[in-house]
């Protein structure tokens, strides 16, 4: 299959990436980072999470992000909740598109989050009527796609039957993560292929954490198969507590890099991006994960 003509890029820097970072980082540069992100051409912004604060300190200010950043029409910022109480929250700080979360794998899921793959589904059912009720638009993520801190390697057929069942909920994306950043090319194509036949390509994301740096090798292997949106994070934010040495989800700006090399329209604009990862990576105290941000600030300052 040909590449896509064009791709959407979903930066979930906001809240995927802060949320695993140990630098306290203020409402106002939460706000900022959202704000410079949509002026370089970002039509997707995860902008917060409606978790417990208690779980996900980093997140307790989402109501004042929301609050603070200057909405545009054209651009959507979801927000995560993990239930009904989270979605009420939500609704009350005035989001405009929700996200629920759920995983490939059974022990991953009691760890995470209490309960089992049915459980959580379960759980998510009130929280996706109350949602069309709402006239919010809900994405699904699938976490764990490509394998498990607790049972290694994930059937390609478990990751199809979650991703169909956030479907059946309503959800209209459904994002597939590789949370640990263990995945390959070959792996990534074989686990695409087993939830197309369950969810439409177009209705497909992929999320891929760069820990064994084959995060743009798996992007590139699902862009063969039609794959259209890719979650990135600015500057590589984030990791993942459950891997040992796990970097963040692979960042924007290389993604970028390597979409405008191919040809594939996304609408953002690279340098004002790596500006933005070096404004971010100097907010949490370290250099950008980024090649691409740290090859271009490397050349400026040349």
């Amino acid at each position: 299959m040909a590449f896509p003509s064009s791709v959407r890029l979903v930066d979930v820097g906001p809240r995927d990436g802060l949320q695993n970072e140990a630098a306290h980082v203020s409402t106002a540069d939460k706000i900022a980072l959202i704000e410079r992100l949509a002026d370089a051409g970002l039509k997707t912004i995860e902008a917060g999470s409606f978790v417990s604060p208690k779980w996900v300190p980093q997140m307790a200010d989402s109501a004042a992000v929301l609050a603070g950043i200057r909405r545009r029409p054209d651009i959507r910022y979801p927000v995560l909740v993990p239930n009904l109480k989270g979605l009420e929250a939500a609704i009350a700080a005035g989001a405009d598109e929700i996200a629920v979360f759920a995983a490939a794998s059974e022990s991953f899921s009691r760890r995470n989050i209490n309960c089992s793959i049915e459980e959580s589904l379960a759980r998510f059912e009130p929280v996706a009527a109350h949602a069309r009720a709402a006239g919010l638009p809900m994405r699904g993520y699938v976490s764990c796609v490509l394998g498990c801190p607790y049972e290694g390697a994930i059937a390609p057929a478990a990751v199809a039957r979650v991703a169909a069942a956030l479907r059946d909920l309503g959800a209209y994306e459904i994002s597939l993560g590789d949370t640990i950043g263990v995945g390959t090319p070959g792996a990534a194509r074989r686990m695409v292929e087993a939830v197309a036949t369950e969810v439409p390509v177009e209705a497909l994301a992929v999320h891929f954490h760069d820990t064994y740096g084959q995060g743009l090798a798996n992007i590139y292997a699902t862009l063969e198969q039609g794959i259209a949106v890719v979650d990135t994070s600015v500057g590589g934010l984030g990791g993942c507590p459950y891997a040992v040495g796990a970097t963040g989800n692979v960042a924007t700006e290389d993604v970028l890099y390597m979409l405008d090399g191919l040809g594939i329209e996304t609408g953002v604009d690279l340098d004002r991006v790596v500006d933005t990862a070096l404004f971010i990576s100097a907010v949490v105290g370290r250099p950008p994960a980024s090649r691409v941000a740290r090859a271009i600030a490397g050349r400026r300052a040349a």
